[in-house]
């Protein structure tokens, strides 16, 4: 019994993690190295930004989480697709 706990407690431990995917900014992202480096300094901690750019032809919409130290994270990224 004690062996079947340590194990579940081992995969639940490494789930986040073997799900987390990281993306990767394009060009136009607010978090794109080339960008002005500021912070936002009115969102509160933990809330959401959405960021709609046009880039290589596509129009996108990338949704952020504001950090602790009121950086971004960038979290989803998805074309726009208008008919």
């Amino acid at each position: 019994m004690r062996h079947l706990l340590a194990v579940f407690i081992a995969i639940a431990a490494l789930a986040p993690a073997a799900h987390a995917v990281t993306i990767d900014p394009i060009p136009g992202s607010l978090v794109y190295p080339t960008q002005p480096k500021t912070k936002l300094r009115k969102a509160p901690v933990g809330s959401i930004v959405q960021h709609n750019f046009y880039s290589n032809g596509v129009n996108y919409n990338e949704t952020y989480r504001v950090l602790p130290d009121r950086r971004l994270k960038l979290l989803n990224r998805r074309p726009i697709i208008r008919e």
